[in-house]
């Protein structure tokens, strides 16, 4: 990995204490910079390493998408669409499954012990073995809530995100299914942002759609996915223009974020995307 100047330096005029980020380019290059050995909380971000796991489970035959988790009617794919029913953090549901999009944190925790229930090993245990480990990820110190708790530097977080562009742990067809919008006619609210009709999501990555305003470029293509975290992070993916970036910061979401991580999309899309 080497750093690079450009797009890069938006992060050091972040209003942050500490922030890092990466940008693999259309070559498959890794670009970093800012505080690469420091860790960070990537809150939300959690959840896309969580469906991984998940859907690695469902490959090597432990369970399936539409094995039956949580309420009645609900499977291991609304849950991991967020169509499950589930509040941001209720312990039960506030709808039946599959009408409409709601972003909850329950329904990952769902999926997480439905993982270790099916496979016999503790998730996080599971997750080191099945995502971490096989990308060269050694800090596998985690533990909390499968919805929000991983800590990760960005050297790691790079190397995963380089798996959502380029998948290596499941096929083909199930990468397909997990970056497509699941239920595609349900609205609903992106926390921080506002609801949205519909509300696409796919099988952990949010996908951008036809959203606006939004965390990601204003140039990013519509097929666009990813996810944001609330301490300040956030990973996406333009298929369209074959360019993957991730940043961290210790800074919560909110309207900084907002402006600042648009403006850094575009920059990268400027700077690299036609390369």
């Amino acid at each position: 990995m080497t750093a690079t100047p450009g797009a890069l330096a938006h992060i050091h005029a972040w209003p942050v204490d500490n922030a890092a980020a990466c940008i693999i380019d259309r070559s498959g290059a890794v670009h970093v910079s800012g505080d690469l050995d420091h860790r960070f909380r990537l809150a939300s971000v959690t959840k896309v390493f969580t469906a991984w796991t998940a859907l690695i489970a469902c490959e090597e035959g432990s369970t399936s998408l539409e094995a039956p988790v949580g309420q009645p009617g609900c499977t291991l794919r609304h849950l991991l669409s967020h169509a499950g029913g589930y509040g941001f953090d209720a312990p039960m549901p506030i709808v039946s499954a599959g009408r409409r999009r709601t972003y909850s944190n329950t329904g990952y925790e769902l999926v997480a012990a439905h993982v270790a229930e099916s496979t016999g090993i503790a998730f996080w245990e599971y997750l080191a073995e099945a995502v971490l480990e096989p990308l060269g990820i050694d800090d596998v110190d985690q533990d909390g809530s499968a919805a929000r708790d991983m800590h990760l530097c960005i050297g790691d977080v790079a190397r995963f995100v380089a798996e959502l562009r380029r998948p290596t742990l499941i096929s083909r067809a199930t990468y397909n299914d997990a970056i497509s919008v699941q239920y595609p006619t349900l609205e609903g609210v992106v926390p921080g942002l506002g609801r949205f009709d519909p509300c696409p999501w796919g099988l952990g990555p949010e996908i951008r759609g036809t959203k606006h305003p939004h965390w990601t470029a204003d140039r990013n293509s519509g097929s666009t996915f990813g996810h944001f975290g609330g301490s300040g992070t956030f990973v996406w993916v333009d298929p369209v223009a074959d360019v993957a970036v991730a940043a961290l910061t210790d800074h919560d979401f909110g309207e900084w974020a907002l402006e600042a991580w648009p403006a850094f999309g575009d920059a990268v899309l400027d700077e690299l995307g036609r390369q």
